[in-house]
């Protein structure tokens, strides 16, 4: 990855936390935490993964990504706007009666989403379903899908990766946002998923960890997903909840809290500072 290719990621993902902020204070509701700890990653793969084309979001060989975790909508729905599948001004009706951009993403009214979900486990199926079908169709799309650290608490899940497993889904990649908080506290605390990585090891995945704040790490770590066959492969993200905005980093409380008028202001101010930095470089 060049420097520059580093930086257009660096200001997509501060634009995408813009979003977020704007977004979730607009609707007095949401969920900042978690949206802002894939930010990176909801950059990474919607300006250089995702085989993806807004003005054709619908196409039969695009690349499909599922937010299994979805109640981070705000985070998909900045960098959808952000690659041009909406207007970026639509962020401000997150949650409003009437607007198509609900709470949870809604395949049915929002271009470039491609499964409604929302009740947590269940995005994993979905997305196992899209990939083994794309195998059926000679379909040469891959498919994505992000989960939470305490998603994968859901038994489901596991009922997912086994199927994965056994059908040789290698065009699934899936990737775990493990930024170790969830709306009751840190994950270990709560109920924990660890050892990740030797779980999915253990249903049959190839899997690896990365910072999920690096874009080099995920670079290299797409490339491996991508030269694995006959398995699918996960990627772990460590990830700090919050991200971005200083208050709002390693806070459970953040998990499903708007911020209101002075907390958004003083995090839009924090990330306008960031993307002049990031701009000047």
């Amino acid at each position: 990855m060049t420097a520059n290719e580093k930086k257009e990621l660096q200001i997509a993902a501060c634009k995408v936390r813009t979003g977020i902020i704007e977004g979730t204070h607009a609707a007095k509701a949401g969920h900042p935490g978690g949206s802002l700890s894939s930010a990176d990653l909801f950059a990474y793969l919607y300006f250089k993964e995702l085989n993806v084309d807004p003005n054709h979001p619908k196409k039969w060989d695009r690349d499909r990504f599922v937010l299994s975790k979805g109640h981070c909508a705000p985070g998909l729905y900045a960098a959808l706007a952000l690659r041009g599948f909406f207007p970026w001004e639509d962020l401000k009706t997150l949650r409003h009666i009437d607007s198509y951009l609900q709470g949870h993403p809604d395949m049915k009214s929002i271009p470039g989403v491609d499964m409604s979900t929302g009740s947590l486990g269940q995005g994993i199926s979905a997305a196992c379903g899209m990939a083994l079908a794309a195998k059926l169709q000679n379909n040469p799309c891959r498919v994505y899908a992000l989960l939470g650290d305490g998603e994968i608490q859901e038994g489901q899940v596991w009922e997912a990766m086994m199927f994965a497993h056994h059908y040789k889904l290698d065009n699934l990649c899936a990737v775990i946002d493990n930024n170790g908080l969830q709306i009751d506290g840190p994950v270990d605390q709560v109920m924990s998923p660890y050892p990740i990585l030797d779980k999915l090891r253990a249903f049959g995945w190839e899997a690896a960890e990365i910072d999920g704040h690096d874009f080099g790490q995920m670079e290299a770590a797409f490339a491996q997903a991508k030269a694995v066959e006959g398995r699918p492969f996960a990627i772990v993200m460590k990830t700090t909840k919050g991200k971005g905005v200083s208050f709002m980093e390693n806070q459970a409380g953040w998990h499903g809290k708007a911020p209101n008028d002075e907390q958004a202001g003083t995090a839009l101010g924090e990330l306008s500072a960031e993307l002049a930095r990031l701009e000047a470089l």
